[in-house]
């Protein structure tokens, strides 16, 4: 079931424990780990100009091919939907009530793999985007944290006292929407648990 939790500035969080079972989410992570096209990528550090490879093996599909997506200088190459993504996507919809015309996969091979603090708040996503987000295999701490506030007169301040962490089990749900991504900034930080983890983040992409 559904647990609800209104945040900050009018953040709001939904999260399900159980939303696939042990047997789905074990037989879906092993059936991408193995059929999906993953892709390294490489961020560019802007000082030096030297590339690194990005902590985590990562895959983008989407309804149209034409939809690249470009976050934090990679851009993400669209893949054609496969059966099993579609039928996750539908599953989800009718949950949140929400419409989502693509997928951002992302593979933890190990605890050292991690994505730093960001917010999705791309254009393309929409001014408050609704992203849901499913987790298979290994269990990942997700933080989030409040990084600026909404005055009275209107006017945005930076401010971090905000903080939400979750336990994101094997066949968990996430759903971040509302103003979420305009004050907020969520991370999977390094970890000493062992096992890999795919994450899957549905989203509207405005193309």
């Amino acid at each position: 079931m559904m647990q609800r939790n209104l945040i900050a500035e009018g953040g709001v969080l939904e999260f399900d424990p159980d939303f696939l079972s042990l047997e789905e989410s074990e037989e879906l992570f092993l059936f991408l780990q193995k059929n999906v096209a993953w892709e390294q990528k490489y961020y560019t550090d802007r000082k030096t100009g030297q590339q690194y490879p990005q902590p985590r093996l990562t895959a983008w599909f989407a309804d149209n091919t034409d939809m690249a997506y470009s976050y934090s200088g990679v851009t993400q190459v669209v893949q054609p939907w496969i059966p099993v993504l579609l039928d996750l996507k539908n599953k989800i919809e009718k949950i949140t009530e929400a419409k989502y015309n693509s997928v951002l996969l992302n593979y933890y091979r190990d605890g050292n793999d991690s994505v730093g603090y960001h917010s999705d708040n791309e254009k393309e996503l929409g001014k408050n985007p609704n992203i849901a987000s499913v987790s298979l295999g290994a269990t990942r701490t997700f933080i989030l944290q409040q990084y600026r506030s909404l005055e009275s007169n209107g006017s945005i301040i930076p401010y971090a006292a905000g903080y939400e962490e979750y336990e994101l089990t094997s066949g968990s749900l996430l759903v971040m929407s509302g103003t979420t991504q305009h004050f907020w900034k969520h991370s999977i930080p390094k970890t000493s648990r062992p096992g890999p983890r795919i994450n899957l983040t549905y989203r509207y992409f405005h193309s």
